[in-house]
C-alpha cells in the first residue's frame, strides 16, 4: 500500500516526535536513577581498569619489549599533556563539555533522529558518554537502549570523577587507530615521541583518529585526514584557541617533514620496540604457559616482568652473530653456485675425456644423482680438471664461472628456498642467567621459532667432553692417558662394525688425552667410550645436558659408537648448559630467564629465581653432577682447546683473550660440514654459537667447521664482553689436585736418562702415574741390536754392490767391495764414513714399538 508524501512527512515527524519524548523520559529517568545510591553499580564502575601492556626489563632495568594484544597503552597524567591537545579533543568532540553534565539533547536528538530513519548513527556523544559508552556498553550495537545504558553510566561517571579526571580517563583509553590505545601509545605509534611532546598539528591528527581511524589514518589516508586536520584547525582559530599564524605554520611544518613511505599495514604490534625477540617470546611463553596462570592477564595487566638478559652482551651477540651468519650464507650461496657450474660444464668434459680415452672409471654423468657427480667430481677428478686446465690454457674459476648455465632465476629459486641459521645463547655460569639469547636469522612472522632453546640439532665433536667428564669421574682415564690414534674396527652391540676415520684422513700414533680433546681426535675418543661403556657415558652426558634417559629414547638415541661424535640431537642452550658445569665446579647449572615479577602498583606478585634456588637446595648432593675435581681437569684441558687446539686459530682471529681472564671451549662439526658449533666459557659466562640448517640434506661448504665458521665469532664475543669485567681465574679445588711432571710422548714419568720433552699435568689425587717412561730406553736397546746385527752380518759377509742408494734425506751412489770390515762411501763430494743415524727410524722399517 502506498502512502501520501503529506502522510509519509506526517509519520516521520511523529516518529521524531515519539522519539524526542522517549529521550527525554530516558534522561529523566537517568537523573532520577544517578540520585539514588546504588552501591553495586558504584562498585563496578570504579572497578574498571584500562588495559595496560607488560613491561619486560633487562637485568638492568632497561625495556627491552612490552606485551600487549589488541591494545597498546601507557598511562599519562592529564596535567603532564599540553592544553592544546585538550583544545582540539574539545573543538572535535565536544564543545560544551565543561557546561553539561554528561549528557547533550541536540546531540542524543540527532542520534535518535538518524537512527529512526535508517541512517548511520553517529556524532551527538559526549566525550562522557563515549567513554561511558566504552568502558560499560557494547559499543557494536546500535539502538536507543544502547544510548539510554550510556547517559545512566555518564551520569555515573559525572558524579565520580572531575572533568578533568574524565578528560585524563578519556584520552588514556581511547582507540587511536593501528592497535594503539591512549595517546602515548598513539603518540609514539604516528610521531616517534610522547605525547607530552605533542605540537598543534600532531595533536589534531590524533583526535581526529578517534571519531573514524580507518578513514582519517594519515598513513592509509593521508590526503583525508590532512582536508579534516586543516578544518580542526580552523576550528579551532574560530573558537579562540589558537591564533590564525600558528595554525598555519603547524599545518605546514607537519606536512612538510611527513614520510609518505610508511606500510599502510604497520600496527603497534608488529612495530614495537624488541631488543632481543627470541628471548622476549622465551620469556612470553613461560609466562603464558607456566607461571600467569587463571585470569592473569600478560597483554593486559600491566606487569613488570625482570629478566636475567643483558642488553650489552645481546648487542654485541647481535652484532658478531649477524657478521658470522652473513658470511655462512656467503659461503653458502657461493657453493651452491659453484656446484651448478661444476655439474652444468665439467662433468660433460669429464665423460667425453672418458669415451675418448676409453677410461671407464672417469664416467660420472651415469651417477645416480646430479649430486653424486658433482661430489665424485670434487673429491676424485679435481687433480684431472687441473691438468686439463693446464693442458689447454683454461682457468678452472673462469672456466667455472662463464660456462655455467644455471640461470639468474634458478639460482634465485634455490637461495631463497635455502639458508643457513644459528643460534647464539650466553648464560652466565653461577646463576644459570641468560644474558643473551638469538634464536635464528631473525625474528619475524614467518621465523619465530627459537633455535637456541628449541631446536635439536647434532653437537658433532663438541658432545666429547661430556663423556671425557664420564671418564675422568669414573677414574678411567686422566689428561696424562695415553691412546693410539690409529686405524681400528669397533664392534656395536648389535654387532655390526664401525670403522672411525679422523678429519683429514691422518693418524697420529700414541697421544694423550689432553692433546686428543684438543685436536679433536675421533679413535682416541672413542677408544675411552669403549673403556667406560654407553651407561656410564650417556648417563653422564645425560645430566650434564639436563636430559633424562627417557628423553635420550625419545630422540631416537641408539647405543653405537658414533654416538661419540656427536650423533645425538641436542638444542644450543642445552649444550651451554652442559659447558657451564664445568666452570661452576660440578654442579648443577639451571638457565632461568625471569627473576621476578611485579603488578602494576609495584608489589612483587611472582618470584622465579627466588623459588628456583629453594629447589637447589633442596635438591643438596643430587645437584652436584661432577666432582669439583672432575670438573676442573675438564676446564684445565679444554683451555688447551684455545691455547693450542681447535680454538687457537680462533682466538688470534679475534687478537687473542685477557691472560687475567682464562678460557675454554670446543668446536663440532657434523658429516658434510651440515652443523658448525663452539661452546666455550671463561670463568663467569659460558656461550654456545650454532651455524646450520632447520632442514638435513645441506653442507655449509667445503671446510667449512665449527672452528672457522662459529669460532671466530665466539672469540670475537666473548673478547668484546669481557673488556671491562675484573680478573678472574678458573676456581681450583682447595685439595684433591696434584700436579705432576710427566713424559710428553707417554704421559709417564720421566727417568734420569730421559732426554725429550716433558710437560706439568694435573691429577685427582691418587690417580696420578707411578710407572717410569722406559720407552726411550728400550728404543736404543732395540737400535743398538739392530745395528750389531747389522755390522755382523756386513763383516761375515763378502759381496759386491755397485748403484744408487737411497735413503731418508740422502741421494747416495756406493761402490762397495766387502772384505770382513772394509766399508767405504763414495758420494759426489768428499769421502766420509759411511754411519747409520740412529734417529732415522724409517730407514730401519719403523719404529718397532710404534708398529
Amino acid at each position: 500500500m502506498a502512502f501520501h508524501p503529506r502522510r509519509q512527512v506526517g509519520i516521520t515527524i511523529a516518529v521524531v516526535i515519539t522519539a524526542l519524548c522517549a529521550v527525554g523520559i530516558g534522561v529523566t529517568t537517568g537523573f532520577v536513577l544517578a540520585s539514588v545510591q546504588n552501591t553495586p553499580n558504584i562498585d563496578v564502575f570504579g572497578s574498571q581498569i584500562e588495559a595496560l601492556p607488560s613491561q619486560v626489563l633487562d637485568r638492568e632495568g632497561r625495556l627491552i619489549t612490552q606485551f600487549f594484544s589488541e591494545e597498546k597503552r601507557e598511562l599519562v597524567p592529564i596535567d603532564e599533556l599540553p592544553k592544546h591537545l585538550i583544545f582540539a579533543l574539545i573543538t572535535r568532540e565536544d564543545s560544551r563539555f565543561f557546561e553539561h553534565r554528561g549528557f547533550s539533547i541536540q546531540g542524543t536528538s540527532r542520534a535518535a533522529f538518524n537512527l529512526l530513519t535508517s541512517r548511520y548513527v553517529s556524532g551527538g556523544s559526549t566525550i562522557t558518554q563515549q567513554l561511558a559508552g566504552y568502558l560499560f556498553a557494547d559499543r557494536s550495537e546500535f539502538s536507543v537502549m544502547r544510548k539510554l545504558r550510556e547517559l545512566w553510566w555518564a551520569f555515573q561517571i559525572e558524579r565520580q570523577w572531575t572533568k578533568y579526571e574524565i578528560l585524563e580517563r578519556y584520552l588514556n583509553t581511547m582507540f587511536f587507530g593501528h592497535g594503539n590505545y591512549g595517546v602515548e601509545a598513539a603518540s609514539q605509534f604516528f610521531f616517534g615521541h610522547s605525547a607530552r611532546d605533542l605540537t598543534v598539528a600532531e595533536s589534531v591528527m590524533l583526535v581526529i583518529q578517534l571519531a573514524n581511524p580507518s578513514l582519517y589514518s594519515p598513513i592509509r589516508r593521508p590526503n583525508e585526514a590532512r582536508n579534516m586536520q586543516r578544518r580542526i584547525l580552523d576550528q579551532m582559530v574560530n573558537a579562540g584557541f589558537i591564533a590564525l599564524e600558528e595554525a598555519d605554520y603547524a599545518f605546514a611544518e607537519y606536512w612538510a617533514s611527513y614520510d609518505f613511505t610508511r606500510s599502510s599495514t604497520s600496527t603497534a604490534f608488529f612495530d614495537r620496540e624488541d631488543q632481543a625477540p627470541y628471548f622476549s617470546e622465551f620469556v612470553r611463553f613461560q609466562l603464558q604457559n607456566e607461571l600467569l596462570l587463571g585470569s592473569l592477564d600478560i597483554n593486559r595487566d600491566g606487569f613488570i616482568v625482570h629478566t636475567t638478559l643483558n642488553l650489552d652482551h645481546q648487542a654485541s651477540a647481535e652484532r658478531y652473530f649477524r657478521a658470522g651468519l652473513q658470511q655462512a650464507n656467503r659461503i653458502f650461496r657461493s657453493n651452491i653456485a659453484t656446484q651448478a657450474a661444476q655439474g652444468d660444464s665439467f662433468v660433460p668434459v669429464i665423460d667425453l675425456l672418458s669415451l675418448a680415452f676409453d677410461i671407464p672409471n672417469l664416467r660420472v654423468a651415469g651417477a645416480k644423482t646430479r649430486q653424486d657427480a658433482v661430489n665424485f667430481y670434487r673429491t676424485q677428478l679435481n687433480p684431472v680438471v687441473d691438468m686439463v686446465s693446464l693442458l689447454f690454457g683454461m682457468d678452472e674459476q673462469d672456466e667455472l664461472r662463464s660456462v655455467s648455465r644455471v640461470s639468474r632465476a634458478q639460482s634465485a629459486r634455490r637461495e631463497q628456498e635455502t639458508t643457513v641459521e644459528g643460534a647464539l645463547i650466553t648464560i652466565e655460569n653461577d646463576t644459570g642467567h641468560i644474558l643473551a639469547m638469538i634464536g635464528g636469522s631473525g625474528f619475524e612472522a614467518r621465523n619465530q621459532f627459537n633455535r637456541a632453546a628449541d631446536a635439536t640439532v647434532q653437537p658433532g665433536s663438541a658432545f666429547k667432553p661430556l663423556y671425557y667428564a664420564a671418564a675422568i669421574e669414573d677414574r678411567a682415564i686422566t689428561p696424562a692417558t695415553m691412546f693410539h690414534d690409529s686405524p681400528v674396527v669397533f664392534w656395536n652391540d648389535d654387532g655390526t662394525p664401525y670403522t672411525p676415520r679422523n678429519f683429514r684422513g691422518e693418524w697420529h700414533g700414541p697421544v694423550l688425552v689432553r692433546d686428543a680433546l684438543a685436536t679433536s681426535m675421533n679413535v682416541p675418543s672413542l677408544r675411552i667410550l669403549e673403556r667406560i661403556g654407553f651407561t656410564s657415558a650417556l648417563d653422564t652426558s645425560g645430566r650434564l645436558l639436563g636430559i633424562s634417559q627417557a628423553d635420550f629414547t625419545r630422540r631416537n638415541l641408539v647405543r653405537k659408537y658414533p654416538v661419540g661424535l656427536g650423533i645425538v640431537t641436542v638444542s644450543p642452550l642445552e649444550m651451554a648448559k652442559a659447558f657451564a658445569v664445568f666452570a661452576n665446579q660440578g654442579r648443577e647449572v639451571a638457565p632461568i630467564a625471569i627473576r621476578f615479577i611485579e603488578d602494576r602498583s609495584g608489589r612483587i606478585v611472582l618470584e622465579p629465581e627466588r623459588d628456583l634456588r629453594m629447589q637447589q637446595q633442596r635438591r643438596g648432593a643430587e645437584a652436584q653432577i661432577l666432582s669439583s675435581q672432575t670438573a676442573y681437569l675438564m676446564t684445565d684441558m679444554l683451555r688447551t682447546g684455545v691455547q693450542r687446539g681447535t680454538l687457537a686459530g680462533a682466538a688470534r682471529i679475534a687478537g687473542g683473550f685477557r691472560p687475567d681472564i682464562p678460557m675454554a671451549g670446543k668446536t663440532g662439526t657434523t658429516q658434510n660440514w651440515a652443523d658448525a658449533w663452539t661452546v666455550g666459557y671463561s670463568p663467569y659466562v659460558t656461550t654456545a654459537i650454532w651455524y646450520g640448517f632447520d632442514r638435513g640434506g645441506n653442507s655449509l661448504g667445503w671446510n667449512q667447521t665449527g672452528a672457522v665458521t662459529a669460532g671466530p665469532v665466539w672469540a670475537r664475543y666473548m673478547r668484546e664482553i669481557h673488556a671491562d669485567l675484573p680478573a678472574r681465574s678458573f676456581t681450583r679445588p682447595n685439595d684433591g689436585i696434584v700436579e705432576v711432571t710427566v713424559s710428553s710422548r707417554s704421559g709417564l714419568l720421566p727417568t734420569e736418562q730421559y732426554r725429550g720433552s716433558t710437560r706439568t699435568e694435573v691429577f685427582i689425587a691418587g690417580t696420578e702415574p707411578r710407572q717410569f717412561d722406559t720407552m726411550q730406553e728400550f728404543e736404543e736397546e732395540q737400535r743398538a741390536v739392530l745395528v750389531n746385527r747389522l755390522r755382523t752380518n756386513i763383516e761375515n759377509t763378502a759381496f759386491s754392490v755397485s748403484g744408487p742408494v737411497s735413503a731418508p734425506g740422502r741421494s747416495l751412489r756406493l761402490d762397495i767391495d766387502l772384505n770382513l770390515s772394509d766399508l767405504r762411501q763414495t758420494t759426489t763430494g768428499s769421502p766420509s764414513d759411511f754411519l747409520l743415524d740412529e734417529d732415522d727410524d724409517d730407514f730401519f722399517g719403523g719404529n718397532p714399538l710404534l708398529d
